[in-house]
């Protein structure tokens, strides 16, 4: 393993390589804005180099989320119960993962050799194998520090680390190929459940099965260094570098004095001032948490000081934390509209119908409580709501920045989330003077790093998943198969909300983008479903899922944040999770709440 120096000076130059690679895509779309009216075409090559460092901000920030034990992973292996067999199971799922990390750098190295033999450049001056050298030694890193992270104990860490002996020893043989790889993939399973990363799962069902028919791993970083292609991928770091901003100033603070102004005197307006202020974070954070980390400290006593219940509190800010991810620009959003192939600022209008849907119902939850409480109404001021919004209006023009720079057609998506992250940075850090931009920006851009590390490295495998479940005509027999038992668009809708549901409980809404959304799409496609429609349904389903028992994301991050036990979160959210799933059915079964502002547009 690694001595504590070298370690210590390799997390500098990662995290070095992964700030510089992100401000790096922050910079060349805005000067891409400035530079494309003077010269035709714009600067040479910029956006080559964009998606190629979004795929260095995506594995670095992967290694960096493996240091940090950020990795996703499924939720089930909390349940174990502390002590030898938990650390049994995650030495077991450790030394699966190392294996399946170890197979992909084998492949990753190849990919590198043969693209360094044919020459390929990224742009002028710049081959491509330098660009892929990346993947190698993230998967590398993965592997050693999922091994040093499965045991406090040496013997522990010694037999996860083994798994990278046999991962390489696999990829060296012909040994797959001659026997049933299914006994090895159930194994991969069980490490799911008993806590292994998502990406490790895919990623290690996709080698697996492309070896098991004599092919070599590479093929699956072929599919993966397919990333750097994607022309809408980068919007996302820097979306949520926009996030990450405005959460370490005092926007939150400034917002919140805004909606109380406005709001405070109707019956339950500090309720609807939460759910409003948290959709509004998610929208930037992508559900990945951050809303309930971050805002809980500051909106949870400010309803239990109006006098609200405190069960009620819980369950309102649990359900808070998720809602906003149908608005634009949120991370799901464009992940999804990479996955199924669908046009990005289609699903952006598509879903602010159905978000407002989704606030109303749970801000009328909010005005139940008031009613019956009578807590916290304040008679409206309008000095001090004059005061508020002109004190925030840099905040509250973000949304009306962000639609009107992408939909006036002055940039693309890519530049306008640049200008995204450098317009919030402004306002927290210029104007407002609330955000050390040295300090602060580290910080965010270190946050923001691994989260979309331990995103986009799953995004990556999965396409290399994806590709070979197409290869074997698997999405083709599932709608053969729902032809032949499900007779009606009705049906089919209603089986997808019940599976959708049931994937929420075990999967967060990344995973379940790259591993459902390629087998649905078709099934969709044959009952008529519109492709947008069928976006919103699923990511509605999907907001849905972090409220779910038992693994729901929210309820456990609700009850670390509350410290309050997980039962008692359990039963606070109930009331939201039967509002919320009516909302779903009405998205679901009322499609022009969906399409009528894209067909306006």
């Amino acid at each position: 393993m690694q001595s504590p120096l070298l370690s210590l000076r390799l997390r500098s130059v990662e995290e070095i390589l992964a700030n510089c690679a992100l401000a790096a895509m922050m910079l060349l779309p805005l000067l891409e804005i400035v530079v494309r009216p003077l010269i035709a075409g714009g600067i040479p090559g910029s956006i080559s180099i964009v998606q190629h460092l979004t795929l260095w901000v995506a594995f670095l920030g992967a290694a960096l989320a493996a240091r940090e034990g950020k990795l996703i992973a499924l939720a089930t292996a909390t349940f174990i119960p502390a002590g030898t067999v938990r650390d049994l199971t995650q030495i077991f799922s450790a030394f699966v993962a190392t294996g399946v990390c170890t197979i992909l750098a084998v492949g990753a190295i190849d990919l590198v050799l043969l693209d360094k033999a044919d020459g390929t450049m990224v742009t002028a001056g710049v081959p491509v194998w330098i660009a892929q050298l990346v993947l190698p030694v993230s998967f590398l890193l993965i592997a050693l520090r999922l091994a040093w992270r499965s045991s406090s104990a040496w013997n522990g860490r010694t037999v996860a680390a083994s798994g990278i002996a046999l991962g390489y020893w696999l990829s060296q043989s012909v040994f797959l190929a001659t026997v049933p790889v299914w006994p090895l993939i159930l194994l991969i399973l069980v490490a799911a459940v008993f806590g292994a990363p998502i990406f490790s799962i895919l990623g290690g069902a996709a080698v697996l099965s492309y070896m098991g028919d004599g092919d070599l791993p590479a093929l699956v970083i072929v599919q993966t260094y397919s990333l750097a292609t994607q022309p809408h991928l980068p919007a996302i770091p820097l979306f949520t570098l926009t996030g990450f901003i405005l959460a370490q100033g005092k926007s939150s603070e400034r917002l919140l004095r805004v909606f109380r102004a406005l709001v405070g005197w109707i019956p339950g307006g500090t309720p609807i001032v939460c759910v409003v202020l948290c959709a509004f974070f998610t929208v930037f954070t992508g559900g990945s948490g951050v809303t309930i980390l971050a805002l809980g400290g500051l909106l949870f006593p400010a309803l239990l000081k109006e006098g609200y219940r405190e069960r009620f509190s819980v369950g309102l800010l649990t359900a808070s934390g998720s809602l906003g991810l149908l608005f634009p620009p949120a991370m799901p959003l464009i992940l999804y509209a990479i996955v199924a192939q669908v046009a990005p600022d289609e699903l952006f209008a598509a879903g602010i119908i159905p978000g407002f849907l989704l606030l109303l119902l749970v801000g009328a939850w909010g005005m139940r409580e008031g009613l019956i409480t009578g807590a916290g109404r304040h008679a409206f001021e309008w000095v001090k709501a004059r005061a508020a919004l002109w004190e925030a209006k840099w905040e509250l023009s973000l949304p009306v920045v962000v639609l009107g720079v992408l939909f006036s057609g002055w940039a693309t998506l890519v530049e306008t989330s640049a200008f995204t992250a450098l317009y919030a940075a402004v306002i927290a850090g210029v104007i407002h003077r609330d955000f050390a931009l040295v300090r602060g920006l580290h910080q965010a851009f270190k946050e923001c790093i691994v989260l979309i590390g331990g995103v986009l490295i799953i995004l990556g495998v999965a396409v290399g998943f994806t590709a070979y479940l197409v290869d074997a005509e698997v999405p083709l027999r599932v709608v053969e198969w729902s032809q032949e038992h499900i007779g009606s668009r009705i049906w089919f809708l209603l089986a997808l909300n019940v599976f959708l549901l049931l994937v929420g409980c075990v999967m967060d809404i990344f995973s379940a983008i790259f591993v459902v959304v390629p087998l649905i799409v078709p099934v969709a496609e044959q009952f008529g479903v519109d492709p947008i429609h069928l976006g919103i349904i699923f990511i509605a389903n999907l907001e849905l899922g972090y409220l779910t028992p038992p693994v729901g994301l929210n309820l456990f991050l609700a009850s670390y944040r509350f410290n309050r036990p997980l039962l008692e979160v359990y039963r606070a959210s109930l009331p939201l999770l039967a509002i919320l799933g009516i909302g779903v059915l009405i998205i679901t079964y009322v499609p022009w709440l969906t399409l009528w502002l894209v067909n306006w547009l």
